[in-house]
């Protein structure tokens, strides 16, 4: 059996390196199972991509699209054309994707309708129900078209069963991008900017954004900021910058004694980060799953989200991105009044292992 594995974006990196390990382990084992790791280049800067591969032992990519940057449909475009070619060489058993974002869906439309190639979809099934957003449609393209849908929640289960996807296609199989933060938890390192801050455990706030919705609107975004650094009580705010945030930043001069800007920050050095904060304020989604498992209180800018067991059972709470909904729950945070929360079932760091064990079923 021969798998494509597609990592395209930040987010794809630390949900296919154990993947590719337990592929690995199978291999070992003598089992006839091997990969193709396939990097599309949507996320091209170092700091983005890089040095997640170092940091997270994942293997040099045998084949890197190099897409670059472009509006949504110029990127889309050229993952698709790029791995068009990849498959006219030598196509695939199976087409693994993860997570939702473009290389995602431009891979599995592109293997499915030039081969028909099974896809294998991990972190299928969950949605937002917010069609502003690309991952969302990203997502539903996918799994129109996906074979295999590997999930990482009940919610995502009943998601798909309710789209008509029958039970033996559907298996619940936990988060990998757990499996990667559990992994790595002793090796998480201290960043600079601890020192510089003057850092102290569970004294500072974590600060990321990066949705158009938040970012995009100058106005709305120095408001954002402005309300955030009011109702922070003098802690330092950390601020790991988003490039697509970094420019508007600039243009409009936002700065305050207690908020540090920074650079993007590696995998071990923000979760470090995260790890020591008080409290982490985001519109990432998929960092309120880390601050679930690492029981940090996580405040999210967005008014939907696709990971609702991060606000049922774990540290989450979502707030939209009224700016006056900040200090009210900053209040509560700095009162001591967080909930604790609880890890979601099968996040136990053992997901890959599950993915695999199925996917050696497959061979003939």
């Amino acid at each position: 059996m021969l798998i494509d594995i597609i990592a395209g974006a930040r987010p794809n990196f630390m949900k296919i390196a154990p993947i590719a390990e337990s592929i690995q382990h199978a291999q070992e084992k003598g089992y006839n199972i091997h990969y193709r790791l396939i990097h599309t280049g949507q996320h091209y800067d170092k700091n983005m991509s890089g040095n997640f591969f170092e940091e997270l032992g994942i293997p040099e990519p045998d084949i890197n699209l190099e897409a670059g940057s472009g509006s949504q449909a110029e990127q889309t475009a050229a993952i698709m054309i790029r791995y068009e070619k990849v498959l006219m060489g030598k196509k695939p058993d199976l087409l693994v994707v993860v997570g939702d974002v473009t290389s995602t869906m431009a891979c599995s439309i592109t293997a499915k309708k030039m081969n028909n190639i099974p896809v294998a979809h991990v972190e299928a099934g969950i949605r937002s129900g917010d069609l502003t957003m690309p991952e969302e449609i990203n997502r539903m393209v996918t799994d129109c078209i996906t074979d295999y849908f590997f999930t990482t929640s009940e919610t995502a289960n009943k998601n798909l069963k309710k789209a008509g996807i029958e039970d033996n296609r559907i298996f619940f199989v936990g988060n990998t991008m757990i499996d990667t933060l559990l992994k790595n938890m002793p090796k998480l390192k201290q960043p600079a900017i601890w020192a510089t801050a003057f850092l102290s455990n569970k004294e500072y706030l974590v600060l990321t954004l990066h949705r158009p919705g938040n970012v995009d609107d100058a106005q709305n975004l120095k408001l954002l900021i402005e309300t955030i650094v009011e109702s922070s009580r003098n802690i330092p705010i950390i601020f790991p910058v988003h490039p697509r945030t970094n420019k508007w930043l600039q243009q409009l001069g936002i700065t305050a004694a207690n908020l540090y800007v920074t650079e993007p920050l590696s995998y071990l050095e923000f979760n470090y980060l995260v790890k020591h904060s008080k409290a982490v304020i985001t519109d990432s989604g998929g960092i309120t799953e880390e601050t679930t498992v690492m029981n940090v209180p996580c405040i999210t800018l967005r008014n939907s989200t696709e990971r609702p067991e991060t606000c049922t059972i774990g540290t989450n709470e979502l707030i939209g991105t009224d700016p006056a909904s900040i200090k009210p729950i900053l209040n509560k945070l700095f009162e001591n009044k967080w909930k604790r929360g609880t890890t979601p079932q099968l996040w136990d760091g053992r997901t890959a292992e599950r993915i695999v064990d199925i996917l050696l079923t497959m061979i003939v």
